[in-house]
């Protein structure tokens, strides 16, 4: 707590009182606002001035770094009013997902870094504890800030703090059943909590499920309101049709808006209320943060709020990398190769075609898995369950179960929300549902929260699992076709972006299961690799005259390709792009091991540290994953053999 006041008194004197007139007259409002408890001297016409820089200069950052775009865009106005309230950082606020909370880093000493978002040394791109004292909790998954605040305000009531937790959780957030879970808790116990709902009406694809619909309810309810407030100012002149009016009132209220499910929870609901209009917000804030107990506030906001392009496409605009604001995001560059998604996308629609058993399910990620497609042309055979990972891997389980064929598409670090259900509901009764795991390996600006780095160790120990990592476009679509046909549950791993540029066939017919494939014949050392950095070990391997293999399955393991390459080898390097503790490389040691195979072996991969955010060239650069860290690892474990082979290949050459 000390540092946190230590931080506010040193941010207060960053300016003298004069410079601070000068700047608020010469309109230099954000250059001047050095940290909240400068923000919370302005009047309410500088406080509308603030927002509107804001919004401008969030179109101008974000155009020029790329990031998450419309959803920052509509919490502009909330933003301002939670930090002109609540007296942060020792007031705590818990932003849900934290993709909406540049604002928050532009009001809280962090705007001249803008300029470097999700750049490699830059700040990230979501809440981070060890970046600000005003991130109160990390974050990046959804659903997670209920639960963080009430942790917070609990433990704040249990040192006899008066400090005030705010959750704000939105976009699709609250079809989890974690946040169930927290309001739950929250409304049992005697805490002083606010949730704030910011309902957009969207997530990142469009809004799905029974709350959706609930919501919208309610925001028929606040024009009942209005009306009601229009009656009795009309009626109260005529008390007999005042007191029919006000018996309507009671009939209707019980159909509309009275007991709302949150205040059934045990919360105090308050709402809905328009999230740009910065007076009433205000003012809201400012009654309910002197109210004692569990408090829901329902502030409704338009996503892509302030730029048109966003607010007539939000989903577009997501997540969008660098764009001219002028123009937009449309772009007349030629098509580029495709991408890994996209070669899922094709091949899901042509394996749908060609088998009328296969379903489809992702949780709210059909336009980042590549399903849109899909999701038009077989929309009885599409399900988007929304943000809610645990009940889409059990829910496929249920499909399976029917003779149906499911197809769980997910990104890595999502499916580690649904493990007890993978282990469970999937595995233990070997169904046959097949996961594509997108974004596997390093994912770049979006940082470790993102990372698909552990899918490999956290699949490999679960009994019938088999794992597949395919080394460009190409085998990434047979080797789909191959996990389709198996038996049992099996998950592909694919990277996030382009592939090598190799030509694909628009062929179902698969590879055959459990092998590697020798791609370059060489001697003395062995590269084994799992997934697209096969790419680096061929540069290498045809450089120095060493084997390269690719191992496609990190699980079965090709034990006949590890004996032979083991034994004619006199050391053997694994490269995975992922977590090396439990990895691929982990599976060929033991392997040695029980093939009683004594080969000294290099196990390359991520080690046991969480990486950063940035350029992903750059992160693997970092990591030494790219081809010069390769070989200078290669060379510091064997020097006399590395010299020997670049020997022999020059004069072969």
């Amino acid at each position: 707590m000390s540092n946190r006041l230590d931080y506010l008194k040193k941010s207060d004197k960053l300016l003298s009182r004069s410079k601070q007139e000068r700047l608020v007259m010469d309109g230099s409002l954000l250059q001047w606002l050095k940290s909240p408890a400068l923000l919370r001297k302005l009047g309410r016409e500088q406080l509308h001035k603030v927002a509107e820089e804001l919004r401008a200069d969030l179109i101008k950052f974000v155009s020029q770094t790329g990031g998450h775009f419309s959803s920052n865009l509509g919490t502009v106005e909330l933003s301002v009013a939670l930090h002109y309230v609540f007296n942060t950082p020792e007031d705590r606020l818990v932003w849900d997902v934290g993709h909406q909370t540049y604002v928050h880093k532009m009001l809280t000493g962090r705007y001249e870094q803008m300029s470097t978002l999700r750049q490699k040394s830059g700040i990230s791109g979501f809440p981070k504890r060890d970046e600000s004292v005003y991130d109160a909790f990390g974050t990046a998954h959804s659903s997670t800030s209920i639960s963080a605040a009430l942790g917070m305000a609990l433990g704040a009531k249990h040192m006899g703090s008066e400090r005030k937790s705010v959750a704000i959780i939105g976009d699709g957030a609250l079809t989890a059943g974690m946040a169930y879970e927290a309001l739950n808790n929250a409304g049992a116990v005697d805490c002083n909590l606010l949730v704030i709902l910011n309902d957009n009406d969207m997530s990142i694809s469009p809004p799905v499920g029974a709350l959706n619909n609930y919501l919208k309810q309610l925001m028929q309810g606040r024009f009942y309101a209005n009306a009601k407030e229009l009656g009795k100012s009309l009626l109260k002149n005529a008390p007999p049709l005042f007191a029919i009016a006000k018996h309507l009132e009671q009939q209707t209220q019980e159909l509309v808006n009275h007991n709302t499910i949150f205040e059934k929870m045990g919360f105090q609901y308050t709402g809905p209320i328009d999230g740009h209009n910065l007076d009433l917000l205000i003012d809201t804030l400012k009654s309910l943060k002197e109210r004692k107990g569990p408090q829901f506030l329902h502030v409704v906001t338009q996503k892509g709020k302030g730029y048109l392009n966003a607010e007539i496409d939000p989903i577009a605009y997501h997540g969008p990398s660098q764009f001219d604001p002028s123009v937009g995001i449309i772009s007349t560059k030629k098509p580029s190769k495709p991408t890994y998604t996209q070669i899922f996308g094709k091949w899901l629609c042509d394996m749908a075609a060609h088998d009328s058993r296969l379903v489809a399910i992702t949780p709210a990620m059909r336009e980042g898995s590549g399903m849109v497609q899909y999701s038009q042309r077989f929309p009885d055979r599409y399900f988007d369950v929304g943000i809610a990972e645990q009940h889409a891997v059990t829910f496929a389980a249920g499909l399976a179960c029917e003779g149906l064929k499911p197809v769980v598409a997910i990104y890595s670090t999502f499916l580690q929300r649904g493990y007890d259900q993978l282990i469970h509901d999937v595995a233990l009764q070997n169904l046959p549902v097949m996961f594509a795991l997108d974004r596997a390996g390093i994912v770049g600006p979006d940082g470790p929260t993102h990372a698909g780095l552990y899918d490999i160790a956290f699949t490999r120990c679960i009994p019938n699992m088999s794992i597949i990592c395919p080394s460009d476009e190409s085998e990434c679509r047979q080797l789909l076709s191959s996990a389709y046909l198996h038996d049992g549950p099996v998950t592909v791993r694919y990277p996030r972006g382009a592939g090598t540029g190799v030509s694909v066939e628009d062929t179902l017919e698969p590879l055959p299961w459990g092998r590697a494939k020798l791609r370059h014949r060489g001697a003395g050392l062995a590269l084994l690799a799992f997934g697209p950095l096969l790419q680096a070990a061929l540069q290498i391997g045809e450089q120095y005259g060493f084997t390269v293999v690719d191992m496609r399955w990190a699980k079965p393991l090709d034990l006949d390709m590890v004996s032979t390459i083991a034994q004619s080898h006199k050391g053997l390097i694994t490269l995975e792009d992922g977590s090396t503790a439990g990895g691929a490389g982990s599976a060929v040691l033991e392997a040695c091991q029980q093939m009683s195979l004594n080969v000294q072996t290099l196990c390359l991969g991520f080690g046991d540290t969480f990486t950063e955010h940035g350029d992903h060239s750059e992160l693997l650069k970092h990591y030494k994953l790219d081809v010069h860290g390769i070989q200078a690892k290669i060379m510091q474990q064997w020097p006399d053999l590395f010299e020997e082979n670049l020997r022999k290949s020059r004069l072969a050459a």
